[in-house]
């Protein structure tokens, strides 16, 4: 392998965004947006589009806007719509919230586990680990941070090709957890910005990198060398353990806030196309704004308000599946194809 393929192996994309190849304007959308700005964005688009059918594209389609009986068959199959689509949001809550009771058992083995995990972390952190998901994300930056320092401390009279490849590595280590510790600052649970951090931190590809370094230069290590690439190595496999415990805990905090904000929009949806089916028809609104019959803009409008419990649902879930799918694997398992090819 050549010295730039090497690089390139070793430098990968760090962010999700890059490995994903998201353009910036997909970026916001799938991932960094705050999602009821990302509904508005979808139903700005749905009502632009309804408009511009309606009167450019086909504008033969005015006489059936204003046909009271297209009227009433679009809102009293949304009506419909609405209600069943809010029934099964609220048996999605209901499965969330269910993994959270269970007997005295289960809930005794849960806690053990976490008291385990975080015993463990205190001898990796050697002190107390912190109870803030943002903090404790943090402290095992910081560990992968000093145990590359202290790495490349132990290989400072090494062979030069194992320094040169080990140091792209540990450059990248550190970079990307300063990248990472940056976002965690300001970040709070129950935001995207503390699993947005967690997932920009490709820990699964350094893993790799570690242990082919190890293997491809074992005759040249001393036993502090193994040592020390067998300590960063665990600190980098405590992070993901750790990033999928706060994955999981921010997907049912997800659902939580999916069920709640659909709960609150289909009420004022089903006054809506409560109020088109009932009270409006071809003669409540005549004339017409900005060249526009003014009966299409109220469709338009109503037909839009109406959709908004399912959009809330299209971008909250869109999120939740391109963080999973990215996810799948855990440890030093890469399936991303682009990595494959290197």
């Amino acid at each position: 392998m050549s010295k730039s393929g090497e690089s390139d192996e070793i430098r990968s994309p760090n962010t999700l965004a890059d490995r994903i190849d998201l353009n910036r304007p997909a970026e916001w959308f799938l991932l960094d947006g705050n999602r009821l700005a990302a509904t508005a964005v979808v139903a700005g688009a749905i009502f632009a589009a309804f408009i511009l059918v309606s009167t450019v594209a086909f504008p033969s389609l005015q006489a059936e806007i204003r046909s009271a009986d297209t009227v009433e068959t679009m809102f009293s199959t949304m009506i419909g719509t609405v209600i069943t689509g809010t029934t099964l949001v609220v048996t999605i809550s209901q499965l969330v919230i269910s993994q959270e009771n269970g007997p005295l058992g289960d809930q005794r083995q849960r806690m053990s586990d976490a008291m385990d995990f975080r015993t463990y972390a205190t001898e990796l952190f050697e002190e107390a680990p912190e109870a803030d998901p943002a903090a404790f994300l943090g402290q095992l930056l910081d560990v992968n941070k000093r145990r590359a320092d202290a790495l490349e401390d132990e290989l400072a009279d090494a062979d030069d090709e194992l320094r040169r490849q080990t140091g792209e590595l540990l450059d990248s280590i550190r970079k990307n957890a300063d990248m990472s510790l940056e976002k965690l600052e300001d970040a709070e649970f129950g935001t995207f910005g503390v699993l947005d951090a967690a997932l920009d931190y490709n820990y699964s590809w350094k893993i790799y990198q570690v242990e082919r370094l190890t293997d491809e230069f074992a005759d040249a290590l001393n036993d502090d060398q193994r040592e020390a690439f067998r300590r960063l190595e665990t600190a980098l496999t405590m992070f993901g353990p750790a990033r999928e415990h706060i994955k999981t805990l921010y997907f049912q905090w997800e659902l939580i806030d999916l069920s709640r904000y659909i709960l609150y929009a289909a009420v004022p949806a089903l006054t809506v196309a409560g109020t088109m089916l009932a009270f409006v028809g071809a003669e409540t609104f005549g004339e017409a704004t900005l060249g526009v019959p003014n009966v299409t803009w109220v469709v338009a409008a109503a037909f839009t308000l109406t959709l908004t419990p399912f959009l809330i649902f299209l971008t909250y879930i869109l999120r939740i599946v391109v963080v999973a799918k990215h996810t799948l694997a855990i440890g030093p398992f890469v399936l991303r194809q682009e990595y494959s090819e290197e």
